[in-house]
């Protein structure tokens, strides 16, 4: 860590991301288990693969449950116009009684725009239609009605109704890995997302490299440098994608850094995992937040029992 700046000790919220059910009697039911279970959101990832589309699915999600807050992780800004996806996401605020958040991102597989036969752009075209899409999503949110001329959208005279419950709009997620979206994030977002850096357009090496602590280490300083007098504001979001509830904490981490390939010591050390028994994960999870601020953890749907007893002791804390 080389910045003296540090974040806020804020209190403990943790979601669960799912892809989907077979059905809707099983979806539902996952709902209400991670709501049920402590959870505070639940979250999809925004992909043309194997997944239930994220708007029905959610709103399912929301009128099974009270509390549960929605979302995607994330939505992707090429997939939608962004008066479409802001009329969408307002229209679940309204129907869910103001329970979104609005998570965004610029797009990062490549395989889902090869397969719906959408132009790959270079990162930087995709960050400023993401920079523009978020501007016009907040005029639709704002009074009165939207006017925007940029680059890539032109909005003229437009109503923007229904307006969310939630003012000045549902909470904003950004995430990335690279300097360009975390600085972005760092200066407008309400919960900043640390991610790999994703420039390959898939999974591989190349991403894994940068999930390492160190990597997170320099991630997390450069929104450190850019948030200014919106430090006390932001909320740190982190999504661990290597989960494992288990009294083996050591066997766990030395078959997962064999099957991927990098040392047992990255696996222990990278936020992006959380292997052990529970006391151990809410060892790891308090230390993690002094040392980078996480307080919004993500685990899978499929670690929606497993992970209970971690919701359970850290969940407002």
């Amino acid at each position: 860590m080389s910045s003296s700046v540090q974040f806020p000790i804020k209190p403990f919220r943790f979601g669960v991301q799912a892809h989907g059910a077979p059905d809707a009697a099983t979806w539902v039911a996952l709902a209400k288990r991670a709501e049920a279970n402590g959870f505070d959101v639940l979250t999809m990832p925004d992909h043309f693969t194997d997944q239930l589309a994220p708007v029905p699915a959610l709103m399912s999600a929301a009128d099974a449950t009270t509390k549960l807050r929605i979302g995607a992780l994330v939505w992707d800004n090429d997939y939608k116009h962004p008066v479409v996806l802001a009329k969408e996401v307002a229209t679940m605020d309204v129907l869910s009684g103001g329970r979104v958040e609005l998570g965004m991102g610029a797009g990062w597989m490549v395989s889902d725009y090869e397969q719906a036969g959408m132009p790959y752009d270079s990162p930087g075209v995709r960050i400023d239609r993401m920079i523009e899409g978020i501007d016009v999503m907040r005029q639709c949110f704002a009074d009165g009605k939207a006017n925007f001329s940029g680059k890539h959208y032109h909005v003229t005279n437009y109503d923007g109704l229904p307006k969310p419950v939630q003012k000045p709009g549902p909470p904003l997620l950004i995430g990335g890995g690279g300097k360009r979206v975390l600085t972005y994030a760092a200066r407008h977002a309400d919960i900043i997302g640390i991610n790999a850096t994703l420039t390959a357009g898939a999974v591989g090496p190349e991403a894994i490299s940068t999930m390492t602590a160190e990597a997170v280490d320099a991630k997390v300083d450069i929104v450190r440098g850019a948030v200014g007098s919106r430090l006390a504001h932001v909320e740190m979001n982190i999504r661990a994608f290597m989960v494992n509830v288990t009294d083996d904490a050591e066997g766990a981490i030395s078959r997962l850094a064999k099957g991927i390939g990098v040392e047992p010591k990255m696996i222990a050390e990278t936020p992006f995992a959380l292997m052990g028994p529970p006391a151990k994960l809410v060892e790891d999870l308090l230390a993690r937040r002094e040392r980078w601020g996480f307080s919004y953890v993500i685990v899978g749907g499929e670690d929606v029992d497993s992970f209970a007893p971690v919701v359970a002791a850290l969940a407002g804390k």
